[in-house]
């Protein structure tokens, strides 16, 4: 039976987790919205508790769980009137999912042999974390590790501006004393990007296991990361301002990664060849 009521305890436990960041970590469940992200958060394989449907607004195939998996709390149509009450975004594509919370940790990575990791201490803004993992994605970076973060993971924010690639990236929450640790313990270089003391980005050779450590706009790297950093690199600022968009310097400097590696597979290649 379709449900057409806000008042319905299934809605209403929906749009607390939506609008309360205490309600989803004592829950430990989060809402996802959208065709498209909810089907990278099914192939991530997080367990989907719940989905409601507006009819009227998709149509099947709604996106199919892994085998053995599924909705467990059920699948329930609701109204277009409902719907639009229960849609985050404006723009909707009729399908929205209570999921369980994964609880990756540091030691749940899986690295490549030459890692590229991307480490954000106290970010702020879940558009800015969203962008950054979507430029994770596009780079392949093995990871994002968040430390002493200030925004919640599974803001309804954060899904939204990455696009569901919270879920196709290894997210990590951490202290950032643990992730110095993790690094130091698989030897990965530590690269802060910070205006003091510092080379210029593509002067740094990156084809080794590399981290990437950026800072808030405001107050930038604490001095915990940058007596840990290996090198302290930045990316050269020809105007009268003296920073980018925290989300725009990671892609930059992801992509160098992904240029000194694309190059050095192609001279190898080149050796291999003569």
């Amino acid at each position: 039976m379709e449900i057409t009521s806000t008042q319905n305890p299934k809605i209403k436990a929906l749009i607390a987790l939506q609008q309360k960041s205490s309600e989803r970590r004592s829950q430990g469940l989060f809402v996802v919205e959208g065709q498209r992200e909810l089907q990278h958060c099914i192939q991530a394989g997080l367990p989907i508790d719940t989905i409601f449907y507006c009819p009227t607004l998709t149509t099947p195939p709604i996106p199919n769980p892994p085998p053995g998996g599924g909705a467990r709390g059920g699948l329930f149509p609701v109204s277009p009137t409902l719907y639009q009450k229960m849609a985050y975004r404006g723009s909707t594509e009729g399908i929205i999912a209570i999921v369980k919370t994964p609880n990756l940790q540091l030691s749940d990575l899986r690295l490549s042999d030459t890692p590229l990791l991307v480490i954000l201490e106290s970010v702020e803004k879940p558009g800015n974390l969203g962008a950054i993992l979507r430029s994770a994605d596009a780079a392949g970076a093995d990871a994002v590790i968040v430390c002493d973060p200030l925004t919640d993971l599974y803001n309804p924010n954060l899904i939204r501006s990455s696009l569901g690639s919270i879920f196709t990236v290894p997210c990590v929450a951490c202290r950032s004393e643990d992730c110095i640790l993790f690094l130091k313990q698989h030897g990965i270089q530590i690269l802060t990007a910070q205006l003091q003391d510092s080379h210029l980005y593509y002067d740094t050779d990156m084809t080794q296991g590399t981290a990437i450590v950026m800072g808030t706009e405001s107050t930038g790297l604490t001095d915990q990361w940058r007596r840990a950093a290996d090198a302290h690199i930045r990316i050269p600022m020809l105007g009268q301002l003296d920073s980018l968009n925290v989300s725009v310097s990671a892609a930059i400097l992801m992509y160098e990664a992904v240029r000194q590696r694309e190059q050095k597979k192609m001279q190898k290649n080149t050796h291999s060849t003569e």
